[in-house]
Order: structure tokens, then C-alpha cells, then sequence
């Protein structure tokens, strides 16, 4: 029986075997499978992928860990990295977090502290740098850089929606929050601390129109705010958070530009 099926089939039983549960993980690790894939240029959630992680939280019991002579206590133990070298990915010590079932892809860069949570996808040649959070099941792409203190938000319920996804190529500023099953096309540039969720208004300035829940391909992203009302009872304006994407200009793209030294 496929992998896939034996997992919806302990989905339906709710039990599943240690061993299932092991070489579900292990697909994971090895990104053979992935929490969502692009189908006719729209991203869709793997169910089924999202129900074996669920699987995984459900059917294991916490214990005790020891990695690098501290103790803890979780229902995970941390990623094997010891095939880091021989793929030319990097990651520092002191705080670099890599739950097992997440993939790191060759010739990425950890920075301490960050964490990447189970069921997570990290491309080849992305940085993910210092205070970053990469949550359950969001893909990054390749040649992706995630600025300092970013979280790219992880989604496991409701299974049926896909996760956050940060297509090739983004760059993240630092201190931005992309959450809730948002979608940052290829190539974006992102100004710093911008907060991206489905709720929030996107007004791409290239086909002049409003959109939700992601940013088209090859823009350039900032944060501003628009007013809004605050109900009829009460007098006065507040301020909500918006987007603005405009198409990239060369002098965007030379500050973006990613230092191949950084990659040596």
C-alpha cells in the first residue's frame, strides 16, 4: 500500500503504526513529500500530507530528549543534519532549531536563533536568518532570504487550506510576518516589518486592482495604511494596515541583490 494511503487510512482509524509514522517523517526529511504543491499555477494543500502530521502529533507521547547535553521534553526529536556538509548547507550553533520532518535544501543557510517547524519545506541556496521562524508546513522556495525576525506563519488546521508560501526568489525584509495561507509570488521584494495576511488589502499598482491573499509575481512591497471605519456609534477614523506593490526598478533589484560570497 502507498504511503499516501496508509496514512488516510490510520486517518480513518486514528491509529497508526510506529514504523508509518517513522517513514512519513522521513519523506518529509528527504522533501519527497510536501504539505502543498502548485496546480495550474495555484497552490493547494496535501491533505493528506497535512492529516500525517497531525497523525504525528496525535499518536506519539512526549518524552524526554538530550541534544547537545540539554535535556527537553517534546514529541519530536531535532533534525538529523549530519548530511549538511556534503550538500553545502550551513547552519550555526547556539539556537539554530530543526524539528525532524522538516527539509532543508542544499547550500541553505541556518542563522542562530531560528526555527523550523515539522512539515516545513526550505529551498535550496535560502536563508533563513537570525530570530526567523519558518511554522508547520509553510514551503520557501529557492534562493529565497528571509530578513532577520521574520516569521513565515505555519498552517495545520483546517487540513484543506494551503499553508503560507514564499515562492523562488523573495526577499523578505526584516521583521516581516507573512501568515494564515498567504502567498508571496516569484521574485517579490518585500520592505521590512510588512504584515501580509488574507485580510489584508493589496493594491498592486502595475494592473491597477485590489487583491487578497497574495502578491503577484515580480513586485515590490511596502507597508501603508488606509482609513477605515470604526462603526457608526463612533465618531472619528482609525487606520488599518495595507499593501502597496509597485513593479521592481533596477535600483530595487542592485539593493536586493544577494552577495555570492555570502553562498560560498
Amino acid at each position: 500500500m502507498a504511503l499516501k494511503d496508509e496514512i488516510l487510512e490510520a486517518w480513518e482509524t486514528g491509529d497508526a503504526s510506529g514504523s508509518l509514522l517513522d517513514d512519513f517523517l522521513d519523506g518529509l526529511n528527504e522533501g519527497e513529500i510536501r504539505a502543498a504543491e502548485e496546480r495550474d499555477g495555484v497552490w493547494c494543500a496535501n491533505e493528506w500530507v497535512k492529516k500525517g502530521v497531525l497523525l504525528n502529533f496525535s499518536q506519539r507521547h512526549s518524552r524526554a530528549v538530550e541534544h547537545g547535553g540539554v535535556t527537553y521534553h517534546d514529541k519530536f526529536e531535532l533534525k538529523d543534519t549530519s548530511g549538511f556538509l556534503e550538500r553545502g548547507t550551513r547552519n550555526t550553533p547556539d539556537g539554530t532549531v530543526i524539528r525532524d520532518g522538516a527539509y532543508i535544501g542544499d547550500s541553505a543557510i541556518m542563522m542562530s536563533p531560528s526555527f523550523v517547524n515539522i512539515g516545513a519545506y526550505v529551498g535550496d541556496g535560502t536563508l533563513v536568518d537570525s530570530c526567523d521562524t519558518v511554522g508547520s508546513c509553510a514551503q520557501v522556495g529557492d534562493d529565497v532570504k528571509l530578513g532577520a525576525n521574520t516569521l513565515v506563519g505555519g498552517v495545520l488546521e483546517p487540513v484543506e487550506d494551503a499553508p503560507v508560501i514564499i515562492e523562488d526568489g523573495v526577499s523578505l525584509g526584516a521583521g516581516c510576518r507573512v501568515t494564515s495561507g498567504f502567498v508571496v509570488g516569484e521574485g517579490c521584494i518585500v520592505g521590512e516589518s510588512t504584515l501580509l495576511n488574507p485580510s489584508i488589502p493589496v493594491y498592486d499598482l502595475v494592473e491597477d486592482e485590489v487583491v487578497y491573499g497574495h502578491v503577484p509575481a515580480e513586485r515590490r512591497v511596502m507597508q501603508r495604511y488606509v482609513r477605515s471605519s470604526v462603526g457608526d456609534r463612533i465618531d472619528g477614523d482609525v487606520f488599518k494596515p495595507a499593501a502597496v506593490a509597485t513593479s521592481l526598478e533596477d535600483d530595487t533589484l542592485e539593493k536586493a541583490q544577494k552577495e555570492d560570497a555570502l553562498r560560498a
